[in-house]
């Protein structure tokens, strides 16, 4: 199985996650989690944080949890369902988990929480595996 800092490397050569200037966060658990300090250069014109950036967070966090078991994934559908606006200066973290493990379908969910546990967009999405990540 690929360590986190594969995982890290990995996920950092999806170009806009650098753009966004998301951090990928070992976990305690071995995982990784994404994690944003909402600046107004990710705002939409009501000044809160773009849906597109937590749409692009989850996406990528729920990625990454198929890379830590050794799959490149691509995205067959993904829904979001938004709670609150998120405000800026808030750091927003995109804990994702797998629910269902295929040889090669994976259904994934993620919670875009801030730093004090309160929920604000929750997405859930199905995979498909195209190869190993060590292949």
């Amino acid at each position: 199985m690929p360590t986190q800092e594969q995982v890290i490397k990995f996920c950092h050569e999806n170009s806009i996650i650098d753009f966004l200037q998301v951090e990928i966060v070992p976990t305690p658990d071995g995982c990784v989690r994404l994690e944003l300090d909402v600046k107004p250069q990710h705002s939409n014109p009501y000044e809160i944080l773009h849906g597109g950036v937590l749409t692009t967070m989850a996406d990528t966090a729920m990625g990454a949890a198929c890379l830590m078991k050794n799959k490149k994934v691509v995205t067959v559908s993904i829904t979001l369902e938004f709670m609150h606006a998120v405000p800026m200066n808030s750091r927003i973290i995109a804990d994702a988990r797998i629910l269902h493990e295929g040889r090669q379908i994976f259904i994934c969910e993620c919670d875009l929480i801030d730093s004090t546990g309160n929920l604000y967009a929750k997405a859930h999405a199905t995979f498909f595996a195209i190869s190993n990540l060590e292949d």
